[in-house]
């Protein structure tokens, strides 16, 4: 665990949208470590944007931005990413303003980065199994899910709980993202993970407890299974082409190319064979079987290696470097 001052300059964005309830007693447990707290009220019909602004008379380190046009919690942290870097920031960590996130576990989330092992951190209830049981069933079987998904769009094999938005990342991390082009609404905590994959920067999680009490989540099962699925379809794709045909063309790019033309040829001649076969009444000969059959099982088993290379290229942490001075 790092000690309680921390050798970088540290801010904390967090998006306000319908958490007037909850915003005053987050924002009084944020510890001193954190130079800066940008609340982002993200046009909030709640008004949280003028409750911390009242709590900034007695915390000069708080400071309002504010949409006029509501533009999602991407949207929200992209601001805050923009204005923590304008401040010179080394770290930005977005807490969500519901109360959800425990400041104590703010420490945990800074280790890998002071370190120097990776460039972002993200929290995951899944490695808590007692804090668990708290959790909707619903959510922890579409978590697991998601998970997966996310791990083959990203290439982040190593990491689970993909929406959780408990995260710190480094300036490093950010000067290699192109902000505008993150998605801004619900999708933002994978879209980030997936565009780090693509740049190669190194991710961690860290074990991080659920905590749930009477707010109310505004992510929807239905919006994730209608809306997730062909957006980390199109990012899986783009990655793939970056990775392994752009920036690389490595023995992976090989089994990705022979292994998809060997099983489309394959199941495109078994196909019409079978067709062929069902207006005939003929059986097709064992030769015909075969020169169906074979590019059809060495097509799998070649893009089976092309993931095992994948999860074996994963962005890995970094050798830990000597702690940097603090700044003042």
């Amino acid at each position: 665990m790092t000690s309680v001052i921390s050798p970088m300059r540290i801010a904390i964005v967090i998006p306000c949208f319908r958490v007037a309830a909850h915003i005053q007693a987050v924002l009084a447990g944020i510890p001193a470590m954190v130079s800066h707290i940008l609340v982002v009220d993200d046009c909030c019909p709640e008004g949280s944007g003028d409750v911390a602004a009242g709590v900034a008379g007695s915390d000069p380190r708080i400071e309002v931005l504010r949409h006029p046009v509501n533009r999602g919690v991407g949207g929200a942290m992209i601001t805050g990413y923009r204005r923590a870097l304008e401040l010179d920031c080394d770290v930005v960590i977005k807490m969500d303003g519901d109360g959800q996130m425990d400041p104590a576990e703010i420490p945990h989330l800074l280790e890998p980065l002071e370190s120097g092992r990776v460039d972002y951190t993200k929290g995951n209830r899944f490695q808590h199994f007692a804090a668990l049981s708290a959790m909707p069933l619903a959510r922890l079987f579409g978590n697991s899910a998601l998970s997966f998904l996310v791990k083959a769009a990203s290439g982040h094999w190593a990491v689970m709980d993909p929406t959780n938005g408990y995260t710190a990342i480094h300036r490093r991390a950010l000067a290699e993202l192109d902000l505008d082009g993150l998605a801004p609404r619900y999708f933002f905590e994978c879209d980030l993970l997936i565009a780090l994959g693509i740049a190669g920067v190194p991710v961690e999680d860290v074990a991080i407890p659920a905590r749930y009490g009477d707010e109310n989540s505004s992510l929807r099962i239905s919006r994730v299974l209608l809306d997730f699925p062909p957006l980390l379809l199109r990012r899986f794709l783009r990655r793939v082409f970056i990775r392994y045909f752009i920036a690389d063309f490595t023995i992976g790019s090989l089994y990705l190319v022979v292994g998809s033309l060997m099983l489309a040829f394959g199941i495109v001649v078994g196909a019409a064979e079978w067709l062929r076969s069902i207006e005939s009444g003929v059986v097709r000969s064992a030769g015909t079987v075969m020169l169906v059959a074979m590019p059809v099982i060495l097509g799998v088993q070649l893009l089976l290696q092309a993931i095992a290379h994948d999860i074996a290229a994963s962005p890995k942490p970094r050798a830990p470097a000597p702690l940097p001075e603090r700044r003042e």
